[in-house]
């Protein structure tokens, strides 16, 4: 069987569990040749995976985002005069979640290789979901930023940790759809924010607490419990997913390892392969190509309601107009994911979405009229449909289990860099055009343009480098398929 494949993005370490039953496979003198399903038992089988998987990690991504960015609602209803919020004191309030929030990401991918993740990813979800109840009771800025870093520790885990979780799944062809899935959650996100903050807003007094308080209060209240909920109902892993029957895990599990023949065990140290996913090229790369979507939208996410209100419109009207650029957002994600996926490239479509936000931010920097800037908002939310295919670009073209789980945490985590940066460039005297903030994302959606386009190239060159070795190789009767191993064996193909 040919090696020649890219490395799937469900490199999954294969657990004890699947083990046997790979190996119960094996002794039968099946191989790795998977029970046979028709094309629609297949697809019912994907579906099947689809309603058990999904909403779950929908649920627990909507609930991250609309908890760390609900700030940006409460901003506009008090919590700035009441907790005296003067200066850049809003700005360090955002920052200091980022900080411990980029610490932990790396060793949080490598822990849900030991806590199986129907007990990880809810976890650490009850905890955020504590830390956003209090919240709502904070009565001064220094326990504010304490509660932010706090949130910023029990958050860092869940999007790489969920976007991992996936890998053990979907083979690689399949997995942008579902990463997009989960993360339109974080647009429809914003748009929930908008849309409950709005009754919300005429909360204020009810308990002695203002209308900022109760949007704390309630977001985290709904977290915690539906936490508790999601760890009654989570699946692990194929190998003990109850909602399967035995062959479909048999097939599950076949189908991923055929997929990622380059991660089965090879002697090579868990270290070595964490080392190699710090010093290979391609995982820096692929930061900057994250971080020039991740600035942008969360510059967008924690201001969007001001930069609407500076336009003129009522706090209630605001939050109101804050939903529809998310909704459009959304389809637009599930839109390029469905065809990365079809086509098998992923770089037309995170290019398209940088230059689409491009212009968005251009607009907004100029002297256009409001109505024109509001629609230029809709453009920079379009480019948060490039975030995960660049998350899924570097899985697909990461082998090994532990440089993939560790490639893809350092992604992540420099990603989310553009968080606390973002954070910082919309200053309040710069109102109302954020000459500053508009053209430092502008800045960073270029840089990102050019990593693009340098990346593919070194792939093309990579490839085709390898095609012609593999060839004279093949044509000399060698055997190349031991000849390297992970993603840097000659049978290796990048995705473009």
């Amino acid at each position: 069987m040919s090696l020649r494949s890219n490395a799937a993005s469900d490199g999954s370490p294969l657990q004890d569990e699947e083990k046997v039953i790979i190996r119960s496979s094996e002794e039968q003198g099946q191989g790795s040749i998977a029970p046979t399903l028709t094309a629609e038992q297949e697809n019912k089988l994907w579906r099947k995976i689809d309603v058990q998987l999904i909403p779950i990690v929908a649920t627990m991504y909507f609930l991250s985002f609309m908890d760390r960015g609900n700030i940006g609602n409460a901003k506009i209803e008090g919590l700035m005069t009441q907790l005296d919020l003067t200066g850049d004191r809003y700005n360090i309030a955002l920052t200091m979640y980022f900080i411990p929030y980029c610490i932990f990401e790396i060793p949080s991918n490598l822990i849900i290789h030991v806590v199986r993740p129907s007990r990880w990813l809810p976890g650490i979800m009850f905890a955020w979901g504590l830390v956003m109840t209090l919240m709502g009771f904070v009565k001064t800025y220094p326990q504010l930023v304490g509660l932010r870093v706090c949130l910023g520790v029990a958050e860092a885990g869940l999007f790489p940790g969920i976007a991992y979780y996936l890998t053990m799944w979907y083979p690689k062809y399949q997995y942008q759809f579902r990463v997009a899935l989960f993360s339109a959650a974080s647009t429809m996100a914003g748009a929930a924010s908008g849309f409950l903050s709005f009754p919300l807003s005429h909360m204020g007094g009810v308990g002695g607490l203002e209308a900022w308080s109760w949007i704390f209060i309630l977001s985290g209240v709904v977290t915690t419990l539906a936490a508790l909920t999601i760890t009654v109902f989570m699946a692990d892993y194929p190998s003990t997913a109850k909602f399967l029957t035995e062959e479909q895990r048999s097939f599950v599990i076949q189908k991923r390892r055929r997929d990622t023949v380059q991660d089965q065990d090879d002697g090579q140290h868990a270290g070595q392969q964490v080392w190699e996913a710090f010093t290979d090229w391609q995982v820096w790369a692929s930061c900057f190509v994250l971080i020039s979507l991740t600035s942008p939208v969360y510059g967008i996410t924690y201001f969007l309601p001001t930069l609407i209100n500076d336009f003129g419109y009522s706090p209630t009207n605001t939050q109101l107009l804050t939903i529809p650029p998310y909704v459009v957002a959304s389809i637009v994600i599930l839109v390029f994911a469905h065809y990365s996926d079809k086509i098998k490239l992923r770089w037309p479509f995170i290019f398209a979405a940088q230059s689409i936000s491009l212009m968005g931010y251009l607009i907004n920097i100029s002297n256009a009229s409001s109505g024109v800037k509001y629609f230029g908002l809709y453009l920079c939310l379009i480019g948060s449909s490039g975030g995960s295919g660049a998350v899924t670009w570097l899985a697909n073209n990461l082998g090994g289990k532990y440089k993939r789980a560790t490639g893809m945490a350092i992604q992540i985590t420099v990603g989310n860099m553009g968080g606390a940066f973002a954070s910082n460039i919309y200053r309040s005297q710069d109102a109302p055009r954020y000459l500053l903030g508009h053209g430092l994302e502008i800045m960073f959606i270029c840089m990102g343009l050019m990593a693009v386009q340098v990346t593919v190239l070194i792939y093309k060159y990579i490839n085709s480098w390898r095609d012609h070795e593999e060839l004279v190789k093949r044509e000399q009767g060698q055997n190349v398929e031991d000849v390297g191993r992970g993603d840097r064996a000659l049978c290796f193909r990048y995705t473009l």
